[in-house]
């Protein structure tokens, strides 16, 4: 048999990063609520009680900045009051220039990775599935609980035994929380087993040798942006696959679906879903590219690992009589100028069986 340990991390929207994904994400959701045709990539960055935002934007939407950061911020659940400074720019005209035309172009040049595997139903790796649900649990018990002694940031990270690549056990959870000064580091733990982890870790997974470490720094009572710096697009393993697979070169939040960053990213992930879903292999990742002012992929790749039930060719076949992977096309066939980023800014983009996703639909 093959044994192996398998690590995956997530953080909760309190996290300094978790932020500022969040600030940005609902920047272009307000955009494009009003204007259809914003192109946006406006980010920001945290530090104690200073927020930056900065970036490039053509819309004719008239945006608040300030106003949609700090509601953020609030609906997170931080309290202390916030500075905020803006620098936010008009999209170049060059690369405008390249994306706007009779079909939607390119936004900008690179690669992306889209991936599915069947061990979980969410068709997602086990151990980020894990690590964002608890993430997700330390953040709705904090939030539902007035007398949680919970605040805002927080991590979590799952090890999974796998034996012959399959998951066998959870050898490790990890979780820190950063919570009130008048709790002893028992008193916390305690808590935290029973209100979090038992209520997400499946019994079954568990045995007498899994290990729980809960700050296992010690005191967490100073968080967030006061604890630590954030900047939108940091977390882009978190938001993906955990590390169980190849992820693209730039992050998702922020962008507008022309961006291919994100919009390939959740047409990749579709498309490796629907592979897998399919009985056509246990494990798909596709990878595209493109280039800036190009309406189609330069270049298509699927990756199986040798879990594939039927030939190399009859899945490129499935996918090239299914699946258009234009620009034009994803932003269409996934209605992104409709969904809510701010809903995805936190404990993942995929595999998200809580939210109705157009990218994680089975196709008939």
């Amino acid at each position: 048999m093959e044994r192996y340990y398998f690590t995956s991390e997530a953080v909760t929207e309190g996290h300094p990063d978790k932020i500022c994904d969040k600030i940005a994400d609902k920047i272009l959701d307000t955009a494009l609520k009003i204007d259809k045709e914003s192109k946006m990539a406006v980010e920001a960055t945290i530090k104690d009680n200073l927020v930056f935002i900065y970036g490039e934007a053509k819309t004719n939407a008239k945006l608040d900045y300030e106003e949609i950061a700090l509601n953020v911020i609030k609906d997170i659940g931080y309290t202390e009051r916030f500075n905020v400074i803006t620098k936010v720019g008009e999209q170049s005209l060059e690369i405008n220039k390249a994306v706007e035309s009779t079909e939607t172009m390119a936004g900008d040049q690179g690669i992306m990775f889209g991936f599915a595997t069947n061990e979980t139903e969410e068709l997602m790796p086990l151990p980020i599935v894990l690590a964002n649900k608890l993430a997700q649990k330390l953040t709705s018990v904090r939030k539902s609980n007035p007398d949680s002694p919970l605040k805002p940031d927080g991590k979590t990270q799952v090890t999974v035994e796998y034996v012959d690549g399959i998951p066998s056990r959870i050898d490790t959870i990890i979780v820190s929380s950063q919570h009130i000064k008048n709790i002893t580091q028992e008193e916390l733990k305690k808590y935290i087993i029973e209100n979090v982890i038992n209520e997400v870790i499946p019994p079954n997974l568990i045995d007498e040798n899994t290990k729980y470490l809960i700050n296992t720094s010690g005191s967490f009572v100073i968080g967030g942006p006061f604890g630590d710096s954030g900047t939108t697009g940091r977390k882009i393993i978190v938001d993906t696959y955990g590390g169980a697979s190849r992820i693209g070169g730039g992050c998702l939040s922020s962008k507008d679906p022309s961006k291919i960053d994100r919009s390939a990213a959740y047409y990749t992930r579709y498309v490796a879903k629907n592979v897998v879903a399919h009985g056509l292999c246990d494990k798909c990742e596709i990878q595209v590219s493109y280039a800036i002012g190009r309406p189609k992929p330069i270049s298509l790749l699927i990756e199986t690992f040798n879990t594939e039930k039927v030939s190399i060719d009859k899945i490129k076949k499935y996918i090239d009589d299914n699946f258009d992977f234009s620009v034009s096309n994803i932003i269409k066939e996934l209605d992104l100028l409709n969904v809510e980023y701010y809903n995805v800014a936190a404990y993942g983009h995929f595999g998200r069986n809580d939210l109705n996703l157009p990218w994680e639909r089975i196709k008939k």
